[in-house]
């Protein structure tokens, strides 16, 4: 696409939310990293959280993580580059070895996947000895290594219930785990930080044992930001993501992954007006694409590690080859086999609300 082809379609799906000077500016940019891409024969992953004007511009694919890690690996690519946090590209990598993957940030880290390490996980299979351990997609690469099965947001409850064991160690996002326990009426336990829990296992009742991780995002949100907005928007849908508490994806009318509120924003009727407790960009970029739904402007938390990732950024990965994302080929042969174990069981569809109508 050309600069002024770019400038137009950033335009059309952003022109009310952003000035026309930026929108000339980010076309510029987006023109240069085009004609970089086609040197390098690249491929640009956007995940759902980037900021609009990325977003809506270079990406060849947007949605999931794990998702768009298994387009790249099938793409005819030399080069992939990952707008998204690490642990994201590592999962690049992890499927498409032979490709050079960019992260376009020199940190993006998370706060999630730096909740544990690999000897964390040493540590938990030591004290649960031949309890099977499922990790959430949102680690390091060393930490699926350590783990049996990696689960998404979308398949976590599949996951665990195709397990023939007693008991799962489900790591490390403590909400997802607990949301999954509610899902499969299983008791969970978090050792690491309930003292009482640190018993020998033989004389605990649990059939699922958390860890402490939390995403920063997922856990500003409260019950009261829901009832607030049901108070100034009758009939607003609220959306929640299953990092979040509990209580809030109980008080909510749908939870699921961002690929699953995508799927339901796009499936209701013209006019709803929805209000997602999930990361504020992905608002954005759900109103782009649905101009005749409206978002609920009443979320203003922005990750501030997917913040690092911009369009400036994305084009000095290109043009310098910078950022290369690189794995010990033990820890990523190790990795794989947990996603590759989750893929055979296959996506579940979308996390089920299993808490009413949302409204109690």
């Amino acid at each position: 696409m050309t600069e002024e082809q770019i400038y137009e379609k950033l335009k059309n799906r952003l022109g009310k939310i952003m000035p026309d000077f930026e929108l000339r500016e980010k076309a510029k940019i987006a023109a240069e990293i085009e004609v970089l891409k086609k040197e390098r024969n690249a491929v640009i992953l956007g995940h759902n959280y980037m900021e609009p004007a990325l977003f809506n511009s270079v990406p060849d694919f947007t949605g999931d993580s794990l998702e768009l890690s298994r387009k790249a690996a099938d793409a005819d690519a030399d080069v992939i580059v990952f707008c998204g946090v690490k642990f994201m590209a590592e999962t690049a990598k992890i499927l498409s070895p032979d490709k050079t993957v960019l992260l376009p940030a020199k940190v993006a880290g998370c706060s999630l996947a730096s909740s544990i390490t690999a000897e964390d996980v040493r540590q938990l299979k030591k004290q649960f000895p031949g309890v099977p351990v499922v990790t959430y997609i949102n680690t390091y690469a060393d930490v699926k290594a350590e783990c049996d099965m990696c689960c998404t947001s979308g398949n976590a409850k599949a996951v665990v219930e195709s397990l023939d064991s007693e008991a799962v160690i489900f790591l490390p996002d403590e909400y997802l785990a607990k949301n999954v326990a509610l899902e499969t009426n299983k008791r969970i336990i978090f050792p690491t930080h309930e003292p009482h829990d640190a018993q020998p296992s033989d004389v605990l009742d649990y059939q699922m044992i958390g860890w402490h991780g939390k995403c920063e995002v997922h856990d500003q949100f409260r019950v009261e930001d829901i009832e607030n907005a049901r108070r100034q928007f009758p009939g607003v849908k609220v959306l929640a993501h299953p990092e979040c508490p509990p209580e809030i994806c109980q008080a909510c009318d749908f939870t699921g992954s961002t690929s699953a509120m995508i799927t339901y924003v796009q499936d209701q009727p013209t006019g709803t007006k929805f209000l997602l407790m999930t990361e504020c960009s992905m608002a954005d970029n759900i109103a782009a694409e649905n101009p005749d739904k409206e978002m609920v402007s009443v979320c203003s938390v922005r990750c501030p590690h997917m913040n690092e990732i911009t369009l400036e950024e994305t084009r000095d990965a290109l043009k310098y080859n910078q950022q290369i994302i690189e794995l010990d080929e033990d820890v990523r042969v190790k990795a794989k086999k947990s996603v590759d174990r989750m893929l055979e069981i296959g996506p579940s569809g979308t996390f089920s609300n299993a808490y009413g109508d949302g409204k109690s």
